[in-house]
């Protein structure tokens, strides 16, 4: 580092920062020292550097993959933005399995990351929660958030469904259905709770018209089949609980050779790529992805460095995208 500080003609401590990114260093100076890295072939000592720091320099990520492709954006922001900042991540897969969640997280902990960002797979009854707990690990919970003892960052859910419930009264539906995400999620009982509230203020409110949560396709489709058959008579709109409720609902749709929005209309929590292409095109509710992703891994930055620093929990707003799936009128 001396070499490369008098090559470019700066003090030792500039080059600490412009290669640790521990502070703001002009473009010019930062070109000046990355040039002189280059030239030499200076090659920073990372496991020398941690061990002074007592740091790994790594953070935890710990998602459910298979089961959930909505997180995939988030965890591209965290990467994004933990790489800006000279940390590298280690990327789990929970399968939204509790006790694959521990191992992974007591794992993690154990090769000494500087912190945890996970999708919880269940409440706060969580053993790894309970673990992350008791052994002082830094952690940020993202979407599903469950425990006051953490910093949480998610989606506003309660705005997020005041946001669709008010665009499809607006349009002059009345019969308004919901089919729930994962049932032992935090997410899916404040969204029900929402929904509740929603159509309550609006005298609306039929319980009837409320599914049993769908933690898979194949029963979001089964949901919406039995709205569809429902003895009061099928709903005018539904509104899925996630992207996979989403998707089994316009299956069964689909299967009946039912139209959307012509027959039963449809709206959504959660975009995702295919939404644009569907036909008709899916009004949903669009979470910040890249915004949640940042957030975490800003406070999980922060976490590390300062473990007694106030708890935060952030509530992200989300973004109302009317696309062609809800009609007009009642009926479009």
């Amino acid at each position: 580092m001396q070499t490369v500080a008098q090559r470019a003609g700066v003090s030792l401590a500039t080059v600490s920062h412009v290669l640790n990114g521990t502070r703001y260093v002009s473009a010019e100076t930062t070109a000046l020292v990355q040039r002189a890295v280059e030239e030499i072939g200076y090659v920073p000592n990372t496991i020398a550097r941690d061990l002074a720091r007592n740091s790994t320099s790594t953070i935890g990520l710990v998602f459910s993959l298979t089961v959930n492709a909505f997180f995939l954006d988030i965890i591209s922001a965290i990467e994004k933005e933990c790489r800006r900042v000279g940390l590298s991540v280690l990327l789990f897969d929970s399968n939204d399995d509790p006790a694959k969640e521990y191992r992974i997280v007591r794992d993690l902990h154990q090769r000494r990351v500087d912190g945890i960002i996970l999708a919880p797979s269940a409440g706060p009854d969580s053993a790894a929660l309970d673990y992350l707990h008791e052994q002082a690990v830094p952690a940020v919970l993202v979407d599903r958030l469950a425990d006051p003892r953490f910093d949480q960052v998610g989606l506003d859910n309660r705005e997020a469904v005041r946001l669709l419930t008010d665009h499809l009264i607006g349009l002059g539906h009345r019969r308004i259905a919901m089919i729930p995400g994962h049932g032992t999620y935090t997410t899916t009982m404040e969204r029900i709770d929402a929904f509740r509230e929603a159509l309550h203020a609006y005298g609306m409110l039929d319980e009837r018209l409320i599914t049993s949560p769908a933690n898979r396709m194949e029963e979001a489709a089964a949901n919406m089949s039995w709205l569809l058959d429902a003895s009061g008579g099928a709903p005018d709109v539904v509104l899925a609980g996630n992207n996979l409720c989403t998707l089994g609902a316009m299956h069964e749709i689909s299967r009946r050779g039912l139209k959307v929005p012509g027959d039963i209309a449809l709206a959504g929590i959660d975009d995702f790529e295919w939404a644009e292409s569907f036909e008709p095109r899916l009004t949903v509710v669009r979470q910040p992805c890249s915004a949640i992703g940042r957030t975490a891994a800003d406070m999980i930055r922060r976490r590390v460095a300062m473990k007694d620093v106030p708890l935060e929990a952030r509530r992200l707003r989300p973004e109302l995208v009317v696309r062609r799936s809800c009609g007009h009128n009642g009926r479009g």
